[in-house]
C-alpha cells in the first residue's frame, strides 16, 4: 500500500518540485493549491490535485488518509508581505492554524512546516544556528507565527512537528513572476533576453544557496526515518556567495558580454544568509548539487522555457535581488 501524504502549495515552487520527487519514488500525493501564486503547469499528472485555500473550513477531507503534511503554502514576496500585512497574516498564521485544524479532525499526526532563513533577519551570528531568530520583516513575523502555532497545536493534540528552514532555494520552476523575482531567474533571464539586469546595491551581500533537489532529498528522508522528525534543521549548503558573483557565474555561462546595471539598495533585506547546518548533517543528509552543477542545470532549463515561450517578453522580470 503506497503511503499517502500532502503538500500544501503544490503548484509553486518547492511544492511542484516536491510533488514530482515523491511521485517518483512512489508515493501517493495529494496536491493543494488555490492557484493564487502557483500554476497548473507546475502541476504533474498523476497527483491527486486539489484547488482549494488552506483557509477553508473544508480542508480536513482533503487530508483524509495522510500520513504527513507538507505545509508549503504561503505568501512569501517580501515586498508585497510588507504592502498586505493583513493578508500575510491571514494565509501564512491564521491559514497554517486551519491546517493543524484540519490534520487534527482528519487523523494526520505529522506536519513538515516550510519555515524561511528570514527568520534570522536581525541576527549577526553565521552561520546562524536554528536557536538564534530574530524576524524583522512582516513575511519573517508572519512565518514565525505560523511556527509558534505548529509548536501549540501540537503540543496540545499529540502531534509531531518538523520545522524546515529554506536559505536560498534555486531550481526549475522558480517564481520568476514574482513582485521582486529571484536572483537566479532574474539575472538567467535578462542575460538571455540581451537586458542588462540590474543588480539592487553594490553587489556586495551574500547568500547561502541550496538546490531544490537537495530540499527534496531531506523532505524524503523525513517521511522514511520517522526518528529525526519533531526538530527545527537549517537547509541551506553551508558556503554563501555574493550576488556580483552569482551574477558572473551566470555571464560566464552564458557568455553575453553584459554588465550589470547597479541602482540604490532595497530596503529590509538582509546582508548576509548562512546556515549551520550541522543540526542537518547530523541526519546522515547532505547536499550533493554544487553550484556549479545546478546554475548549469538551471541556465538550459531557463533558456528550454524561453525557447518554449513559457517565458514571454512582457513578463521578464526587470528586478534582480537576493530573496529566494
Amino acid at each position: 500500500m503506497k503511503l499517502r501524504v500532502a503538500v500544501t502549495g503544490a503548484a509553486g515552487f518547492i511544492g511542484s518540485n516536491l510533488c514530482s520527487d515523491l511521485m517518483a519514488q512512489g508515493f501517493e500525493v495529494v496536491g493543494i493549491d488555490d492557484l493564487s501564486a502557483g500554476t497548473l503547469e507546475n502541476v504533474q499528472p498523476g497527483i491527486d490535485f486539489r484547488k482549494i485555500d488552506i483557509r477553508d473550513e473544508r480542508l480536513a477531507h482533503h487530508l483524509t488518509g495522510c500520513e504527513t503534511v507538507f505545509h508549503l503554502a504561503a505568501k512569501n514576496c517580501l515586498l508585497d508581505c510588507a504592502r498586505n500585512p493583513v493578508e500575510t497574516a491571514l494565509i501564512n498564521v491564521a491559514g497554517t492554524a486551519n491546517v493543524l485544524g484540519a490534520m487534527v479532525e482528519a487523523g494526520v499526526h505529522h506536519i513538515v512546516y516550510s519555515d524561511t532563513s528570514a527568520e534570522y533577519e536581525g541576527i549577526t551570528i553565521f552561520p546562524s544556528p536554528v536557536n538564534a531568530v530574530r524576524p524583522l520583516s512582516v513575511y519573517a513575523c508572519s512565518k514565525r507565527g505560523g511556527a509558534l502555532v505548529c509548536e501549540s497545536v501540537a503540543s496540545l493534540h499529540r502531534l509531531t512537528a518538523t520545522f524546515v528552514r529554506y536559505f536560498n532555494v534555486y531550481g526549475p520552476a522558480q517564481d520568476w513572476r514574482r513582485v521582486v523575482p529571484p536572483v537566479m531567474s532574474a539575472f538567467t533571464i535578462q542575460l538571455l533576453s540581451g537586458k542588462r539586469p540590474t543588480i539592487y546595491g553594490d553587489g556586495s551581500k551574500s547568500r547561502d544557496f541550496i538546490h531544490v533537489d537537495d530540499v527534496n532529498s531531506f523532505h524524503r528522508m523525513l517521511l522514511t526515518e520517522p526518528a529525526f522528525r519533531g526538530k527545527t534543521y537549517n537547509l541551506g549548503s553551508g558556503k554563501a556567495h555574493t550576488v556580483l558573483d552569482i551574477f558572473e557565474r551566470i555571464e560566464e555561462l552564458l557568455r553575453t558580454g553584459l554588465s550589470p546595471l547597479f541602482k540604490d539598495d532595497l530596503p529590509g533585506e538582509a546582508q548576509k544568509t548562512l546556515a549551520d547546518t550541522s543540526e542537518t548533517l547530523h541526519t546522515g543528509w547532505t547536499p550533493h548539487v554544487s553550484l556549479e552543477e545546478g546554475l548549469k542545470r538551471f541556465v538550459d532549463y531557463t533558456r528550454r522555457r524561453m525557447n518554449e515561450g513559457a517565458i514571454t517578453a512582457s513578463e521578464r522580470p526587470d528586478l534582480s535581488t537576493s530573496i529566494f
